[in-house]
C-alpha cells in the first residue's frame, strides 16, 4: 500500500473518532480546532480584577476531624482570619478570593492526578462540604477558584483504564496514543520520557506515566471537560486556575508540544462556555514561560474586555525579579519586568503577580528569613497592578520543611506553637516547618510590627485606593543600571497614588521624581519615612532601610 493511501485511510478514522494510530516518527495525526465562533458573551467578573487571592492547599490548612489532614470543614472554620466580611475590620487578612489546590478524588497527596473530576477528596470532607464552603465564603465577601487540572488526568482514571484497555476502545482517542516510541523529551528541557509503553502501544504523558495527557481534539473530551466546568460552577466556584495550560495539545516533539495554536483556540472555546454558564466567573492560566508568550494567553481584549482567552495570567518573571531585586538591593530588574509587561499585555488585561507558590521554595527560606526583605517584597508584591497572590503562610514568614521533596513547600499551617500547632489535635500529615512554636499566626496576630500585621495593613490600603486596586502603572525608576529604590505612579478613577520602596540595607532617597502635586496624603508609610517635597518634577522622598510610603496626591 502506498504512504499516499496509508495516509488517506489514517485521516478518515481520525475523522470517525477511531483510534488508528501514526506509523512514523511524526506525532499521530489529528485534525486541527477551530476558532470559537458565534456570539460574544463578556466577562461580567470585576471583583477579580485587583482583588488579592489567597493560595492554600487544603491538606495543610486545617484540620476539623483529628486526623491530621486538612479538610473543607477546617477551612470554613478559619474564613473570618482571610476575610470576616467587616469591611471596617483591622483583624482579618482581608482577601478577596481563595484558589484551592486540587479538591478532587485523587491516589496522591498532592492531587494533580485526578481519579474522578466531580467528586470532592474523601479525605477533605464532600460535594455537600465543598456547597457549604461557598456559601459561607460568599457570605463574608469570598469568592473560591479551584484548581481544574485538565492537561491530563491520572492513570487510574477510569477513562484512562477504558482507553488502554483496547485499540477498539470507546475512550480510546481520549488520550494520546503511538504504536511506537516517538523519542520526544520533555519541552522544558526535562529529560523525562513523554512517550510510555503500555498494552502493546505508547500514550504520551508530558510529566510522567502517572499523569497521562487528555486528547483535546477530541470532540468528546472538549465537551466532557466543558460539562464538569458547569457541574463547579454550579456548584458555587466562582472559576478555576487552569494547571499546565501550555500543554493542552501538542502537535510534533520541541516547540510542537507548547504554546501551539490549537490549545489557544481550545482555551477560547472554554473560557467562552465559562462566560455563558457564569459570566461573574474567572480563568487564570499557569504559563510558566516568558512574558511575550504569556501575553498571548489573555486572548484578544478588544473583542471580550479583560480577554477571550483567559482573563488573568500568572506572572513567573515578575515574580523571580521581585524577590532578585529584594535579595540584591536593586529595584531596576523589576522595573524593567514591569516595562515589558506593559509594551506586551493587550490593553485591559489582569496582570496576576505573585511572590512564590506551591512549586517554589517558600520566599522565607529564599530570603534566609530576615524580617526587612520579607517586609520588602510584601510591600513590593502588594503595591503591584493587577490581582496579586499570596501563598498560604506568606504573611507569617512560614519557610520550607526540612526535606528536599514538594511537600516541604507544602507543610501545615502554624496556628499556634503547640505539637498540633493549632492544625490538628492528631499528628499532621506532614511535619511543620522549623521554628513553628515561634512562626505562627498567634504569635503575629497582637503584634502591630508582625509581618501578619503589615500584610493586613497593605490590603487595606490598597482597597481604600482605585489607583491601587485596578489603576495603571507608570514607572519613576529606570530598568537599566541599578537603583536601591523603586518608585512609580498608579493612575485611576480620577486617583494618583505615588509608590516609594527602598530596597537596600541603607537610607535612601528617592527621587529626583518627575511628579508635580500640591499635596501628598499618606495611605501607608513606615516608620521615619519622610513625606515627599520639593518642586513640581523635582519630588524627592526619605527612605529608611528596607521602607516603604504610599501618598495619593493632590
Amino acid at each position: 500500500m502506498s504512504r499516499h493511501h496509508a495516509f488517506i485511510i489514517l485521516w478518515l478514522a481520525l475523522i470517525l473518532n477511531t483510534c488508528t494510530p501514526a506509523t512514523t516518527g511524526e506525532h499521530p495525526a489529528r485534525p486541527a480546532l477551530a476558532p470559537d465562533a458565534g456570539g460574544v458573551p463578556q466577562w461580567n467578573n470585576g471583583w477579580s480584577r485587583g482583588g488579592v487571592f489567597y493560595e492554600l492547599f487544603v491538606r495543610s490548612f486545617a484540620d476539623s476531624n483529628g486526623d491530621g489532614i486538612g479538610d473543607l470543614r477546617g477551612l470554613i472554620s478559619k474564613l473570618d482570619y482571610l476575610n470576616d466580611g467587616n469591611a471596617t475590620s483591622t483583624t482579618d487578612l482581608g482577601v478577596d478570593a481563595l484558589w484551592l489546590m486540587p479538591i478532587f478524588k485523587s491516589p496522591s497527596y498532592h492531587g494533580y492526578d485526578v481519579t474522578d473530576y466531580e467528586t470532592i477528596n474523601p479525605e477533605y470532607g464532600t460535594n455537600d462540604d465543598f456547597v457549604k464552603l461557598c456559601q459561607e465564603a460568599h457570605k463574608r465577601g469570598i469568592r473560591i477558584i479551584i484548581d481544574y487540572v485538565i492537561n491530563h488526568s491520572a492513570a487510574d482514571h477510569p477513562w484512562f483504564i477504558d482507553s488502554a484497555s483496547s485499540p477498539n476502545s470507546a475512550r480510546r482517542n481520549w488520550y494520546v496514543w503511538s504504536p511506537t516510541d516517538l523519542g520526544w523529551k520533555q519541552p522544558w528541557g526535562g529529560n523525562y520520557p513523554t512517550w510510555h509503553p503500555m498494552n502493546g502501544a505508547y500514550f504520551y504523558g508530558v510529566f510522567w506515566s502517572g499523569m497521562p495527557d487528555l486528547n483535546f481534539t477530541t470532540l468528546a473530551v472538549r465537551k466532557e471537560i466543558k460539562r464538569v466546568a458547569k457541574v463547579w460552577l454550579t456548584r458555587g466556584a466562582d472559576g478555576f486556575r487552569l494547571d499546565a495550560t501550555r500543554y493542552l495539545i501538542e502537535t510534533g516533539p520541541g516547540p510542537g508540544q507548547a504554546d501551539v495554536v490549537d490549545t489557544h483556540n481550545f482555551l477560547k472555546e472554554l473560557s467562552r462556555h465559562v462566560r455563558i454558564v457564569k459570566p461573574e466567573a474567572t480563568l487564570v492560566g499557569e504559563n510558566w514561560t516568558e512574558t511575550p508568550i504569556i501575553a498571548t494567553y489573555f486572548g484578544s481584549t478588544s473583542v471580550v474586555a479583560g480577554g477571550d482567552e483567559l482573563p488573568m495570567n500568572f506572572n513567573f518573571p515578575l515574580s523571580d525579579r521581585m524577590i532578585e531585586g529584594v535579595s540584591e538591593a536593586n529595584a531596576t530588574g523589576i522595573a524593567e519586568k514591569i516595562a515589558e509587561v506593559k509594551a506586551l499585555y493587550p490593553a485591559g488585561a489582569t496582570d496576576a503577580p505573585f511572590l512564590t507558590n506551591h512549586d517554589h521554595v517558600r520566599i522565607a527560606t529564599q530570603l534566609a528569613s530576615d524580617a526587612g526583605k520579607l517586609r520588602n517584597a510584601a510591600a513590593v508584591l502588594l503595591t503591584m497592578p493587577g490581582s496579586p497572590f499570596l501563598y498560604y503562610g506568606e504573611e507569617i514568614g512560614l519557610q520550607n520543611g526540612t526535606t528536599g521533596n514538594d511537600e516541604a513547600k507544602r507543610t501545615p499551617m502554624p496556628w499556634n506553637g503547640s505539637p498540633g500547632g493549632g492544625f490538628t489535635t492528631g499528628t499532621p500529615w506532614f511535619p511543620f516547618a522549623h521554628g513553628h512554636e515561634v512562626t505562627n499566626v498567634g504569635a503575629q496576630t497582637g503584634d502591630p510590627k508582625s509581618l501578619l500585621s503589615r500584610y493586613r495593613s497593605l490590603i487595606r490600603a490598597r482597597k481604600k485606593s482605585p489607583a491601587l486596586t485596578s489603576g495603571s502603572i507608570d514607572l519613576l525608576t529606570s530598568t537599566t543600571g541599578t537603583s536601591p529604590v523603586l518608585a512609580f505612579m498608579r493612575s485611576g478613577s480620577g486617583e494618583r497614588v505615588l509608590v516609594v520602596h527602598n530596597l537596600s540595607d541603607g537610607f535612601a532617597i528617592g527621587g529626583p521624581l518627575a511628579v508635580t502635586m500640591t499635596s501628598a496624603e499618606k495611605l501607608f508609610a513606615d516608620a521615619n519615612v519622610g513625606d515627599p517635597s520639593g518642586s513640581p518634577n523635582n519630588i524627592r522622598v526619605t527612605l529608611p532601610p528596607r521602607s516603604s510610603g504610599v501618598w495619593r496626591l493632590k
